[in-house]
């Protein structure tokens, strides 16, 4: 096994013999040793050890613990992930109790047992293993990103949406989503019904724009037997179908005017009247619509009624694009391919590197839909194990031009750190690489920012 192959491990001692004994004795590791607080903190930002061995009685104070306390102090403020064993021969029950409240995982007392020693330090190699694959398993979609039961976003602009969605769910309120095409505002709706207390009831959809005019009546409001040319029997309209749960309503700015009196009636006192009938049949309907159109501006045209508007937008939640919600293509890539992987290649396993950078890159002027429909397709098309971005139909991106850094730094670093989370999956190591900086830098970067890893 090379040492690149071996657990890393980071030795502060600044007795020589004793380096030489640790050194033969930690065969199994890459070890890396030094003698003082300043090489220590340099090797934990070069190397990156998950673990640390460390002798409190550190020079200019090898008879006290000041040094080595301070040591460790800086270690858990840099990286508190790592695993600090420390060693003191002063004092040595009262100096681990100290050093176990700052922070250090175990102690052991000199002079040294090494099998002991080995015991521990291994222990704590498997520790930080078990955490490590933790913190990934929490951070993949399925996991943390999952809001309203399946909606997947890292994107604070998104989760605002969602938890809004989450407030208003066990109301009666009609809720409007706006939104471009492909934002997934249905998702959104069955989310909002799943969250609320209708949901045994059955969540109903119709996309108005999507049936003839002269069809849309009956689709919503059901007919009677003979109430028109074809129609052979009784129907429930959608309306109808979904009561005690809800209807979604999408494209509801495409409902013909005269259609639109009829529906502000059932708002106004949740009745209906079926196409061919007067009986008035009284339905407990939740109404959530949607729409990509300006409705104001066609209130104002005269297309729209004010009324019928007012009464379905009650609670109005806007939804952004797939571009504003940064990290958000990667992830929603990712959960895409999976799905497309396990139905129709399971030989794809992922991403190459200038797709995931197309991906990035890519204005999603389709939105979501446009997402779904790019990584179904590369996945079909794909000849190896992993998809490009020829595969993908997307150009590998040029360099950027560069931002104004006094109007937009925190902005920029905010996007560029939150693509770089998705992109690996929340494992720090490798979010740090991909943005060329040190560890103990992303993690005040993420503190700054207030951004969750």
């Amino acid at each position: 096994m090379t040492n690149s192959d071996k657990p890393k491990l980071l030795v502060v001692e600044d007795d020589p013999g004793l380096q030489a004994q640790l050194k033969w004795a930690y065969e199994d590791f890459d070890v890396t040793i030094v003698g003082d607080r300043a090489a220590a903190l340099a090797a934990l930002r070069a190397e990156e050890p998950a673990v640390v061995t460390l002798d409190l009685g550190l020079p200019p104070d090898p008879d006290g613990i000041t040094e080595g306390m301070a040591t460790l102090d800086e270690i858990m403020a840099l990286k508190p992930d790592t695993k600090v064993i420390v060693a003191s021969g002063h004092n040595a029950r009262e100096a681990a109790l100290e050093a176990i409240a700052h922070g250090a995982y175990d102690f052991y007392r000199k002079p040294v047992d090494f099998d002991e020693i080995g015991l521990i330090v291994r222990r704590a190699f498997q520790l930080h293993r078990i955490e490590s694959e933790n913190r990934q398993l929490a951070a993949r979609p399925a996991e943390d990103n999952r809001v309203l039961g399946s909606l997947i976003t890292a994107a604070p602009e998104m989760t605002r949406v969602a938890r809004t969605i989450e407030r208003v769910a066990n109301t009666n309120v009609s809720v409007m989503l706006l939104g471009a095409s492909g934002t997934g505002k249905e998702l959104l709706a069955r989310g909002l019904h799943q969250a609320s207390d209708r949901r045994d009831g059955a969540f109903v959809a119709i996309n108005c724009a999507a049936i003839p005019e002269t069809l849309l009546e009956s689709e919503l409001f059901g007919h009677e037997k003979g109430a028109f040319t074809g129609a052979i029997k009784t129907t429930e309209g959608k309306i109808e179908q979904a009561s005690g749960g809800t209807l979604f309503l999408d494209e509801v700015g495409d409902i013909p005017l005269p259609l639109q009196v009829k529906l502000l009636r059932f708002l106004q006192e949740r009745v209906i009247e079926r196409v061919g009938s007067r009986q008035s049949i009284a339905v407990d309907t939740r109404i959530v619509c949607a729409t990509h159109q300006d409705l104001e501006a066609m209130i104002a045209d005269g297309r729209f009624r004010e009324d019928l508007f007012y009464r379905l937008a009650e609670i109005v939640v806007k939804i952004p694009s797939l571009a504003e919600r940064a990290g958000d293509a990667t992830l929603l890539a990712k959960a895409f391919l999976n799905k497309f992987a396990r139905e129709m290649n399971p030989a794809v396993k992922g991403f190459a590197r200038d797709a995931l950078a197309a991906i990035d890159a890519w204005h999603w002027p389709g939105n979501v839909r446009e997402l779904e429909n790019r990584v179904k397709r590369a996945v079909i098309m794909a000849e190896g194990k992993l998809v490009s971005a020829v595969d993908l139909d997307l150009a590998t991106p040029e360099e950027t031009a560069a931002l104004n850094l006094k109007a937009a730094r925190e902005f920029a670093d905010r996007k560029v750190i939150r693509h770089a989370l998705a992109r690996s999956e929340g494992n720090i190591s490798s979010t740090a690489k991909l943005l060329g900086i040190s560890r103990p830098t992303l993690y005040d970067l993420l503190k700054q920012y207030d951004l969750n890893a």
